[in-house]
């Protein structure tokens, strides 16, 4: 008997009707106790959801999901999802996540005790989709490897990704590398771990100091400079460990904030590497042996940074921070580095270490001041996740956010000074985060010449020059359409009242045979600006000052290459930069995803750079161009003509920016026809061959991405690779 059960529990969700559900955030979830009803099976049943949906399931064996398992389920709108609960044993309750993103779907839930009531219902569904024609809904079935429930009736989902269950591997292989390492042979110690305490809980600090002695013996020291706690606990602990051999313990007299007790560890240090802890977070496993391989492997490096490891109150693993190769353009907008960060100690102490009057993100400020100057070979990120950071909300930046933000946009204010002029620094698209506001280069804006390829197409044309002259916010602009041929005498009328209205129009006739490149070529040998904005005629503008934004992100070093945040026009994601090797090839990260998805760190909400961006909205620096040349009409006639050029430009190193201050919609292929015919599909192949082939693609490490994602889907999910990913800088 099968029957339609209630969940115990439901977050993220607003109900729209009875069956009809919204998730509103991006962690929307169902909640099941399925011994409440004696249920053996749960089917989960999605239908008409607004897009491809993420769906997992979590298992709970009595204390929490987090310690659990969870399942990874395929994406579809429409599906069924069939989890056989005896098979896993005691189960105390399951979870079920429709989506990772805001989303609208209709559910429903049921339970039952055998398995023909499943089998008799999956059956009616599918045998319904074929009498009407429709097509079949998917039906996945969440077993335990080996069981025998259900089978043939679907496909299993059997790859368990959970982060605890992630993590757990990731220490494993890490035993694999570094369990046999030799005992430190130094004279002193390579690395000082400094942590300023202030009334920290003893259970805290017995965890900090476990998860030191798990590193390598002499390796390492840890000093904990306590800032004139006044809890019983705290001090209480640093007076019974006053003695132990394997800490240094300071104490000051009163309370002077965490700079000041940062600094007064940073005094006592002996290492040649310096790294911070915070009193309420530990190191992982082989976090060490990590850093010294790193070290070793860079001997030039003078700043190594890490992933990390977001816990519970109780350490316990609930997600990961995997970031990018450094990225400056990255850290003006959000402090992404955190955790776990070294720094030399000579250089350090040359800075005066931390400065006072900056509480909340006085790391941010330091990190601004260290990097002034260095080159990016000496700048190196471990892919490792070597720092466990407890988010238990009781951190100073935490209680006091409004000034830790103030304190951050003070430290970037000052980092972008220009000729001792503090830089404006504002919102991002996060509250919370930053945005800097830049000049041009030179002070004036640049003449830009925007390039255009066109055919007919007058509802798109006629558009889009409307909002080149009316709705952007430019004032040097020059517009240049590449014509394939048009013979639509609206456009020729077009053209025609542009002339007359605009002098800084020309339009570029030529009957041709399409090949894109060799079109956009075309307007760069006529284009006469400093910059050169390659535009596609299905662009709409949305907000008057984005090309101003573009412009202005050129006063980025190195930086020769702006693109834009593209959307479409049902507003979600359609371009917010290339991550190079996505889909073996190339591709758009989180192409589909509601407009205002953050993105890993909240990093779709701030600049910064990728290898490569696309070409239907690309601001190109006149040195940038000389240096690379045209787009290749050759080996890239109509597809990844843009990637190749922005590859071409990091080669010469150029920096690609972009920037979702610059946002538009793109109304994408609108103007063209179908690609869906034999020669052009093979030609389209042809022309992937030809970047793998040119790049290396499939073992192309991209610096925007990190070693621990999928390369499989525009979503990235967690990997394990074969090794342990190695350290990197950044590159193109």
């Amino acid at each position: 008997m099968l029957f339609k059960i209630p969940s115990v529990r439901h977050a993220g969700l607003r109900r729209l009707g009875w069956e009809r559900w919204r998730a509103i955030d991006a962690d929307p979830q169902f909640v099941f106790a399925p011994w409440l009803v004696g249920a053996s099976f749960l089917l989960f049943e999605i239908e008409n959801a607004d897009r491809d949906l993420d769906p997992r399931v979590f298992l709970d064996y009595g204390e929490d999901f987090e310690r659990g398992e969870e399942i990874e389920l395929r994406q579809t709108r429409d599906g069924l999802y069939v989890v056989a609960v005896k098979s896993f044993g005691r189960v105390r309750r399951v979870r079920f996540d429709p989506s990772s993103f805001p989303s609208r779907f209709a559910f429903r839930a049921f339970a039952a005790r055998d398995e023909k009531s499943i089998r008799a219902f999956v059956g009616q569904k599918l045998r319904k989709a074929a009498m009407s024609g429709a097509a079949a809904p998917s039906c996945e079935i969440v077993a335990r490897a080996g069981a025998g429930e259900l089978s043939a009736l679907g496909p299993r989902a059997t790859k368990i990704r959970g982060v605890p269950q992630h993590f757990d591997q990731v220490i494993a292989m890490a035993s694999s590398r570094y369990g046999g390492a030799e005992p430190w042979r130094g004279t002193r110690p390579l690395i000082s771990f400094l942590t300023p305490v202030y009334n920290t809980k003893a259970s805290y600090l017995d965890q900090l100091l476990d998860s030191f002695r798990l590193q390598r013996p002499g390796a390492a020291e840890l000093i904990l400079a306590d800032d004139g706690s006044t809890d019983r606990e705290t001090t209480s602990w640093l007076d019974r460990h006053a003695g132990d051999p394997r800490l240094t313990i300071l104490r000051a007299a009163e309370n002077g904030g965490i700079a000041a007790a940062t600094n007064l560890a940073l005094s006592a240090a002996t290492g040649e590497w310096i790294a911070f802890i915070d009193h309420d977070d530990a190191l992982t496993p082989f976090a060490v042996d990590a850093v010294i391989e790193t070290i070793e492997l860079n001997p030039e490096a003078l700043f190594v940074y890490t992933d990390e490891l977001v816990t519970d109150g109780h350490l316990r693993p609930k997600s990961y921070v995997l970031k990018p190769a450094f990225d400056p353009v990255l850290l003006s907008g959000v402090n992404y580095v955190n955790h776990l960060s070294l720094y030399r100690r000579s250089r350090l102490t040359a800075l005066g270490g931390l400065r006072q009057g900056f509480d909340g993100s006085q790391d941010y400020d330091l990190l601004l001041r260290y990097m002034r100057g260095l080159a990016p070979e000496e700048i190196v990120h471990l892919p490792y996740p070597a720092y466990l950071w407890r988010r238990d909300g009781s951190s100073y930046s935490a209680n006091f956010l409004d000034r830790a933000t103030e304190n951050a946009r003070r430290a970037l204010s000052e980092d972008y000074a220009e000729d001792g002029a503090p830089a404006r620094v504002e919102p991002a698209l996060n509250s919370n985060l930053h945005r800097v506001r830049l000049h041009p280069p030179g002070g004036d804006w640049p003449l830009i010449s925007v390039v255009v390829p066109s055919k007919d197409a007058f509802t798109l044309i006629s558009r889009l020059m409307d909002d080149l002259t009316r709705k952007t916010d430019y004032p040097a602009l020059e517009i240049i359409v590449v014509d394939n041929g048009s013979t639509d005498p609206r456009v020729l009328a077009l053209y025609d009242d542009m002339r007359r209205t605009h002098p800084a129009f020309r339009a570029d006739i030529v009957a041709a045979p399409f090949n894109f490149a060799r079109q956009v070529n075309r307007g760069l040998r006529a284009a006469r600006g400093d910059c050169v904005l390659l535009l596609n005629n299905d662009i709409e503008v949305i907000e008057s000052g984005w090309l101003k934004e573009m412009a202005s992100c050129l006063a980025y070093p190195s930086t020769g290459i702006v693109g834009a945040r593209l959307l479409y026009p049902n507003g979600s994601l359609q371009h917010a930069g290339v991550i190079v090797g996505l889909g073996s090839v190339a591709g758009h990260w989180f192409c589909g995803m509601p407009g205002d998805y953050p993105g890993p760190m909240a990093r779709l909400k701030v600049r910064h750079s990728f290898a490569a961006a696309t070409g239907a909205c690309l601001l190109i620096s006149r040195p940038c161009l000389e240096a690379v040349g045209e787009l290749d009409e050759e080996n890239f006639a109509i597809a990844y003509n843009d990637i190749d050029f922005c590859l071409r430009a990091g080669r010469a190193g150029y920096r690609v920016v972009w920037t979702p201050f610059a946002t538009l919609y793109h109304h994408e292929s609108a103007s063209r026809g179908s690609d869906e015919t034999k020669a052009n599909i093979d030609r389209f192949k042809r022309e992937q061959e030809a970047l793998r082939s040119k790049y290396g693609l499939l073992d192309y490490d991209d610096p925007a991405f990190n070693p621990w994602y999928s390369r499989d889907n525009a979503t990235p999910r967690l990997v394990l690779p074969a090794r342990l990913p190695q350290p990197r800088r950044f590159r193109t």
